[in-house]
């Protein structure tokens, strides 16, 4: 369970990120569009582990041998990419106008583009479960429920605070991801 949990938090952490920038970049953003953005994230992080789990499975007969290292070369990629991701530039609190246009979540096609893309990683996490067989639908929701809750805490933060929290949630969910798939190889190693 401590591992749903953890890899819940891991993966909102884009979606948090963006939270806390929308926050930053669109004036006014009301608690009522706080929390329609949270949901909308949350229920693409619910979503797409399903999605990911279903592909999955569908391929587990082919893949018994190997599954362990794609579920780590996986979660080793998206954490990779996440931790990348923490040092690039670009965190800076003052927003252009593009900027508010690409993160104006108050308009709907802008907040189903920015849940689809935040919510990539928890396609192939999903894939990820798939090969060890664990309990999509409490992960799931698990993954969905927390990302709820730090969007919507994160638009607020982004408000008030700024954009410094942005690069050290990345960073710590990437480390996080890379964890977890080191875990699943050193059990597969290990048993």
């Amino acid at each position: 369970m401590l591992t749903y949990v953890l890899a819940g938090f891991a993966l909102s952490m884009d979606a948090f990120a963006v939270s806390v920038s929308s926050g930053i970049c669109v004036p006014g953003l009301s608690l009522a569009y706080a929390a329609r953005t949270a949901f909308a994230f949350g229920l693409f992080q619910f979503a797409m582990p399903l999605l990911g789990y279903a592909a999955g499975s569908a391929f587990a007969p082919f893949i018994a041998s190997w599954d362990h290292w794609l579920a780590f070369g996986l979660l080793a990629v998206v954490g990779g990419k996440m931790i990348a991701d923490s040092f690039k530039a670009g965190n800076e609190a003052s927003c252009s106008d593009e900027d508010r246009r690409r993160l104006d979540v108050r308009d709907v096609r802008v907040l189903i583009v920015l849940s689809v893309a935040t919510s990539i990683d928890a396609l192939a996490v999903g894939v990820s479960y798939s090969v060890i067989r664990a309990p999509i639908w409490i992960a799931a929701s698990i993954i969905g429920a927390i990302t709820f809750a730090l969007c919507l805490v994160g638009c607020e933060f982004g408000k008030r605070i700024g954009s410094r929290l942005e690069r050290w949630a990345e960073l710590a969910g990437g480390i996080v991801l890379v964890g977890i798939g080191l875990k699943i190889i050193f059990e597969h190693l290990l048993a």
